[in-house]
């Protein structure tokens, strides 16, 4: 199976990589400067348990396209305009294709574009750039996987990314997993952008009452979307964003910080407006909101 990895960052050098080591037919779609770099260094990424150099396979969307087998999408949703605008070329028919990224308006789009051909797609891992190398920070290397609207994920797909180092798995209600990753994700972006703190120092401010009460409305909107968190979702957020002295903070809370182009419209923006479409009041999703839309440079 012929595997095309959209973007050569964290998410996708990480498991490019294990998938790679494992023998599969790896290839990264990056932009020429990026091409220029792996072809001269090769992709370094640096694990919990090993610092290693790979040379790869890379294509840029100039160059002469042929339709891939697997399609993963793993840049931000930042870049996702200019992706949709580039992978079609390496779609086929029978192409699979699995984004993985926070939130859902990139499966509705995608399935928009290629219907029937979307698998929903989850990961769960701490990584980042250091320069051009991947630094993965925690051993944590899991992905999820699952059909869309009835579908089945392809036994292929399935044994493809089965490699040893990814906690991988194909599970029935993968649309239930995005969107209780999201209520988390969304809460954590709202604790952090609206009171500028990690989360131990909100909850020494005496927040821990309104932390509580983000990880409430996040959670009434999956709920009314027909996607419950389960019990044991909801325990892991609320314990992750009580848990007194963490040092916690969301990667849109670092992103905006830094003066980084964010997920903040894709994360939140998309959220609210699900909200207001199923009548769930969501007061400091729309407080956040406001305040990171009248941050920004004019």
């Amino acid at each position: 199976m012929r595997i095309l990895v959209v973007g050569a960052g964290a998410t996708g050098g990480a498991f490019g990589t294990l998938l790679q080591e494992a023998g599969r037919d790896v290839t990264y779609l990056v932009r020429p400067r990026k091409q220029e770099v792996l072809r001269r260094d090769g992709l370094r990424f640096i694990s919990p348990t090993a610092d290693r150099t790979h040379p790869v396979q890379t294509v840029t969307a100039a160059d002469k396209p042929e339709p891939f087998d697997l399609i993963l999408v793993t840049v931000k949703a930042t870049a996702l305009d200019g992706v949709l605008g580039e992978i079609g070329a390496f779609v086929g028919p029978d192409t699979a294709i699995i984004p993985i990224l926070n939130g859902m308006a990139h499966v509705d789009r995608l399935e928009q574009l290629y219907p029937g051909q979307v698998l929903g797609g989850l990961a769960r891992i701490v990584a980042t750039l250091d320069g051009d190398a991947v630094r993965q920070q925690v051993p944590l290397t899991s992905l999820t996987v699952g059909g869309l609207n009835g579908r089945t994920v392809p036994a292929d797909v399935a044994d493809a990314l089965d490699v040893p180092g990814v906690d991988s798995s194909v599970v029935s209600d993968v649309t239930g997993a995005l969107w209780e990753k999201w209520a988390f994700i969304a809460a954590a972006g709202i604790i952090n952008c609206l009171f500028r703190a990690p989360v131990g120092r909100i909850i020494d401010a005496g927040g821990e009452a309104r932390i509580l009460d983000a990880i409430s409305e996040t959670e009434a909107v999956a709920a009314a979307a027909g996607h419950p968190v389960s019990g044991a979702g909801h325990a892991q957020a609320v314990g992750l964003l009580t848990e007194p002295g963490s040092a916690f903070t969301s990667s849109l809370y670092r992103d905006l910080s830094a003066g980084l182009p964010s997920e903040a419209e894709h994360i939140l923006g998309d959220l609210a407006r699900r909200a207001r479409d199923l009548n769930v009041p969501t007061p400091l999703l729309d407080l956040t909101l406001i305040q990171i839309r009248a941050s920004l440079p004019l």
